[in-house]
């Protein structure tokens, strides 16, 4: 007798769970709701067409102001999200999202740094989680679930108004009891101190898994730049004598999956983006303002997730070379998001960045 042919869940099987989709075109994501809107950022253009012709494209965010971009009711899971606004706001707009009616948010970024793109310009990115598109189609496939509420808002704290188009596409269906909700948070130092290292998190508490690390990489010096390691502090770590780490790399460009300094011999250093880490962004200097070199680079955990039972945190040095073959300490600007699953829906989380903070300089 022949065996089945294995499926994958989501391709083939059918499902009692039900898609909807949020996007200024269909507010609430209620069924048979689509394109009905009479008023819009749209109405203009489709002044000839009347109602159903792209009236509610796109949102406007004023400057100081919170858009709410989606209030859902579980049990659910957010699937896909699109969105796009213009490169100036990559930085200015924090994008957050609270799980189960939890007043602080689970994410905290802004929307450029959650896409991974933090210096506001664009990169090609192709991966299993993030695609970031020409000019700056973003798309995010992670997976966030929720059991019985979802809330996503944009706050725009730059000084000029925003326009934003996006898409929010979700399932609803019970979610298995182990499903962990997701968080992300940014932090940056600019400058890092001489003898610190930047933190991606600390002193998160819970059960749950580590799924993924951006850095936007700034060198403050010259030559190489990424020698320091990243580590992490699994559970028991932080409180043993020796405060010494579970996991802990060889080096940075190791840790993204490169090696030998992401320097191809002829060509310098090489971009590279695949299904789950890649260097995508590699800004040099223009001979005039731009004088530092910029990075862009993920890494994604999803076939080897670092697990941790109720503790969490996760560093990376920022070493160079000097004479003598000795390690530098550096003091570059860097900027990180990490995103974990956890069994709650808040955690300890930094605090929320002002626009200077944010700022591109």
């Amino acid at each position: 007798m022949a065996h089945p042919i294995p499926l994958q869940p989501e391709m083939a099987l059918l499902s009692t769970a039900v898609t909807r989709s949020i996007s200024p075109e269909n507010p609430t994501g209620a069924p048979g709701a689509g394109g009905g809107a009479t008023e819009g950022t749209g109405a203009a253009a489709a002044r000839d067409l009347g109602r159903g012709w792209k009236v509610s494209p796109s949102i406007e965010v004023p400057a100081g102001r919170t858009a709410s971009l989606a209030e859902i009711d579980g049990p659910g899971v957010v699937q896909h999200i699109w969105i796009t606004t213009h490169p100036s706001h990559w930085r200015s707009l924090l994008l957050r999202m609270h799980w189960d009616g939890d007043a602080e948010p689970a994410v905290e970024v802004p929307i450029g740094d959650f896409f991974c793109h933090g210096w506001g310009e664009f990169a090609q990115l192709s991966s299993q989680v993030v695609a970031v598109n020409p000019h700056g189609g973003f798309n995010s496939y992670w997976q966030m679930p929720f059991r019985s509420a979802a809330r996503i808002t944009l706050e725009n704290i730059g000084p000029d108004p925003a326009i934003v188009y996006f898409q929010i596409t979700y399932s609803l269906a019970p979610v298995p009891e182990q499903a962990g909700y997701l968080h992300a948070q940014w932090r940056r130092d600019n400058p890092l101190a001489k003898g610190d290292t930047h933190t991606l998190v600390d002193g998160v508490t819970g059960r749950g898994h580590y799924v993924g690390t951006y850095l936007a990489w700034a060198t403050n010096s010259s030559g190489w730049w990424g020698e320091g390691e990243v580590k992490f502090y699994l559970d028991d770590d932080r409180d043993a004598d020796d405060v010494l780490p579970t996991i802990c790399g060889t080096g940075t460009e190791d840790y993204f999956g490169g090696a030998w300094n992401f320097d191809v011999p002829g060509s310098g250093y090489t971009a590279f983006t695949t299904p789950y880490l890649g260097l995508h962004q590699v800004l040099r200097p223009d001979g005039c303002y731009r004088s530092q070199q910029r990075f862009g680079m993920y890494r994604w955990h999803l076939p080897d997730p670092i697990r941790f039972a109720h503790a969490l945190s996760v560093d990376v040095q920022a070493l160079g070379w000097r004479s003598g073959r000795r390690y530098l300490q550096l003091q570059d600007d860097i900027a990180s998001v990490a995103w974990f699953y956890l069994d709650r829906t808040s955690t300890r989380r930094p605090p929320t960045p002002d626009a200077d903070h944010l700022e591109v300089c």
